[in-house]
């Protein structure tokens, strides 16, 4: 899975959500999840890749992104929701 990709981190089921874009979704994720990379999602415990949305190029991923960010809190829970209702870790299937 190496094209752009907007995705959602969680601490838990409606716990903490960190939002994010990559080109390489099952790298980023596990980076996340082992606390590579220091910031938000180690301080906050963001291990959970609970949503995920693929683009075409990063310059719409990065809109995309922006956009969610922008939205309210309830808008990603929406987002989560649709997609993921049990809020399970989906990082195994990208394995």
């Amino acid at each position: 899975m190496r094209h752009p990709v907007v995705y959602i981190m969680a601490s838990a089921r409606n716990g903490t959500l960190y939002t994010g874009v990559t080109s390489n979704l099952p790298r980023r994720a596990y980076e996340h999840r082992a606390k590579l990379m220091e910031g938000f999602t180690a301080r906050y415990g963001c291990k959970l890749l609970v949503w995920y949305e693929p683009h075409e190029t990063m310059i719409e991923a990065i809109s995309r992104e922006k956009q969610i960010k922008a939205g309210s809190r309830s808008r990603k829970l929406a987002l989560i929701e649709r997609l993921n209702p049990d809020w399970r870790d989906l990082y195994p299937d990208l394995a």
